[in-house]
């Protein structure tokens, strides 16, 4: 998917995907199911690929299921990891300036 944001192009065909969560509460039909990927662009951008049902941020306009890209700063990037727990550990420590407690 390609999308033009703030007239940048974020395309998830050449970006590298860093992570994924998806949250799947009552099956792959369920209007509050989603499913998210963190991309990082060539030039180190940070962006999300999404889709979800009605009831997700991913929604439509018209009120269905959606999908699209949304544009992330590096702090909102790391946040998003953040909030993945322990699955997103590794990608943290990969690509951010982590230190130890």
């Amino acid at each position: 998917m390609i999308q033009v944001i703030d007239g940048r192009a974020y395309n998830t065909e050449t970006a590298t995907k860093l992570a994924e969560r998806e949250c799947w509460v009552g099956g792959a039909g369920d209007f509050r199911s989603w499913c998210e990927g963190l991309y990082r662009t060539a030039k180190g951008a940070y962006f999300l690929h999404g889709e979800g049902g009605a009831l997700t941020s991913w929604a439509s306009a018209g009120g269905g299921s959606g999908e699209g890209l949304r544009a992330l700063t590096a702090d909102e990037a790391r946040e998003w990891l953040e909030a993945g727990g322990s699955e997103c550990c590794a990608v943290l420590i990969e690509h951010f300036d982590i230190e130890e407690a």
